[in-house]
């Protein structure tokens, strides 16, 4: 737990690629990620959950959410000084506050109002709808700007993209000193027809979905369908799927004539025979390792300054 993530990377037991910093755009998508990835825990540890940030408006009916669906033994809310940020989080609010997608206790025999199409969120069989009987720790600062948020949206981002040159550093080589640019390394060559492909945050048109491609941060991802394709691909997914992602790539190059996708990553070559789907997420590459690239000579590989602004 001590110190920044990318100084202490580790291969997670599970994990889903979200492909987006919020998720505000697809909450149902949400919950159904931390219930898939719930659902590998077997109680052989405690666990502990770390819940995001968002604590207000539809964050706090969110999280009240993933209360329910996890049932904790105890919470531990964090206060922020001299501003209620929200109530405490006692088994009686969570039992009795609606959620966004579920539903309180006393509102289980009347409409919920402005429900809309959150109705469709049921519990699946099976899962526990009983009173919660967490234990809440309440924690009330006394020191003035306590839990104040400031500037953690840019903290955030300058974390996210340590994180993700710290996963690159798995591709160079042990020895200090020396540090290859990625135009210089050896990527994989992947055929169109062996993955199936998805872009996560917004609709692309398929005839342009290679230039969205090209150059971007990938989940690897493996879906339990078999990727199944009579021509040479690509092979396009209608709807984003909940799968185990296997770790990240960068795909440096698209071979239009040869059908490959040219990709680099970390990812060992047993795990890699697994991935059978690239999910394509509004994560970026981290600028300086488009411009940064050393032995260069005229134009840097993906960047440019010569566009129109009146576009």
């Amino acid at each position: 737990l001590p110190g920044p993530p990318f100084t202490h990377q580790q291969t997670p037991r599970k994990t889903v690629y979200y492909g987006q910093t919020s998720c505000e755009q697809d909450t149902e998508r949400y919950l159904d990620v931390v219930k898939y990835v719930f659902s590998c825990y077997k109680k052989e540890v405690p666990l502990v959950i770390n819940t995001m940030g968002w604590v207000k408006g539809e964050g706090l009916l969110l999280l009240i959410d993933v209360i329910r669906l996890l049932s904790p033994s105890h919470i531990v809310q964090m206060d922020v000084c001299d501003w209620k940020a929200m109530p405490p989080l006692t088994p009686e609010h969570v039992h009795f506050s609606a959620g966004l997608h579920t539903k309180g206790k006393q509102q289980s025999k009347c409409k919920q109002l402005g429900a809309g199409d959150m109705e469709s969120w049921k519990y699946s069989e099976g899962e526990d709808m009983s009173a919660p009987q967490h234990k809440l720790l309440y924690v009330h600062p006394e020191f003035p700007r306590a839990g104040v948020a400031g500037e953690a949206r840019v903290h955030s981002g300058i974390l996210r993209d340590m994180s993700i040159l710290g996963y690159l550093g798995h591709l160079q080589s042990p020895d200090i000193g020396a540090v290859l640019p990625l135009h210089s390394l050896v990527p994989y060559q992947v055929p169109f027809n062996a993955v199936a492909l998805r872009v996560i945050h917004t609709d692309v048109a398929p005839s342009n979905i290679m230039y969205a491609v090209n150059a971007s941060w990938v989940g690897l991802c493996c879906i339990p369908e078999e990727v199944r394709c009579q021509t040479d691909g690509p092979v396009l997914l209608t709807q984003t799927p909940v799968c185990d992602c296997l770790g990240f790539g960068i795909v440096r190059g698209v071979d239009m004539e040869k059908k490959l996708y040219h990709i680099l990553t970390p990812v060992p070559p047993e795990n890699l025979r697994l991935v059978n789907c690239l999910l394509l997420g509004n994560i970026a590459i981290p600028n300086c390792v488009l411009v940064g690239q050393q032995g260069i000579e005229g134009e840097i590989p993906y960047v440019t300054s010569d566009y129109n602004y009146s576009i």
